[in-house]
């Protein structure tokens, strides 16, 4: 006991036992400061400091953008930028798998390679099924004033406006004779029409090309993506006059009738209608005689 209570007295007293810190001039040897310290304000003085700093370090590297350059930490901006890119690798791939779904419906109408199970899956097979003498054909005058106009002018742009938000009308592309109808049985998708060679190739309404290239099957094709997801197919041209990305009126001549490809047998136009990748009978819409 009386140990423990002389070591307790020993240590306060090194504690408090007072020092005198004292700076002086070197040369002359002159005080400038002296300091009275204790062990005890020394300990409580560094132990203050330490804390003022540990407080500071910690603002700092809260608050500032100087926690940026402490490994462990990523910048804002980075952070923003890669959040941004994250935001656009989903729509990119979003517009990937659109545009991939689009090219594949682009190949299914260049090679007609679709089954008739793939028909039943979608609605449009019920405009397929639709025979031209179910359908009211008889035009309104409006409609008569502009087949006329059709008929009888040759002109590269007939029409300002051949197609509009309420009436959606098919202008044929050519004048001529079918020789071979639409059959979906055996998978003949389009109207064969027998017309002179160099004959103009109008488009049915308002599009953009989005194909126009020769082929060893079906030689000189022009596709044009139209409103309301159709797409009308034009094969066996003699000469293109539009090329991709060109925008077309209804009427407007977009190539000359020919008998290019290895699956011709004499100038005609192979024509085809397709809606959201699936083909349709284009005698169900547009009037050949």
């Amino acid at each position: 006991m009386n140990k423990k209570k002389k070591g307790s007295v020993k240590l306060k007293k090194k504690l408090l036992d007072k020092y005198r810190l004292v700076i002086l001039n070197e040369d002359t040897f002159e005080e400038r400061l002296a300091f009275k310290l204790t062990r005890l304000n020394v300990f409580v003085f560094f132990s203050i400091g330490i804390m003022i700093l540990m407080v500071f370090t910690y603002f700092t590297i809260a608050y500032t953008s100087l926690r940026e350059y402490i490994p462990g930490y990523s910048s804002t901006s980075l952070k923003k930028r890669a959040t941004e890119l994250n935001f656009k690798t989903d729509s990119l791939q979003r517009v990937i798998a659109i545009n991939e779904q689009y090219y594949n419906s682009i190949k299914n109408v260049l090679k007609g390679d679709i089954s008739a199970e793939d028909l039943r899956k979608d609605s449009i097979i019920q405009a397929v099924k639709l025979e031209a003498s179910e359908v009211d054909l008889k035009p309104i005058p409006e409609d008569s004033l502009l087949r006329e106009k059709v008929d009888k002018e040759d002109k590269y742009n007939l029409f300002e406006s051949a197609t509009s938000t309420k009436s959606f009308v098919l202008f044929p592309p050519v004048s001529g004779t079918v020789s071979d109808p639409y059959d979906l049985k055996e998978k003949h998708y389009a109207i064969d029409l027998v017309v002179a060679k160099d004959s103009p190739v109008k488009a049915v309404a308002d599009g953009t090309v989005i194909f126009a290239e020769w082929t060893a099957t079906t030689g000189n094709v022009i596709i044009v993506e139209h409103s309301y997801g159709l797409i009308s197919v034009y094969k066996h041209n003699g000469t293109l006059i539009k090329s991709q990305g060109d925008l077309v009126k209804a009427g407007e001549v977009i190539a000359t009738a020919g008998n290019s490809g290895e699956l011709s047998t004499g100038p005609h136009l192979h024509f085809e209608l397709w809606n959201d990748g699936y083909p349709i009978n284009p005698s169900n819409f547009i009037d050949f005689d």
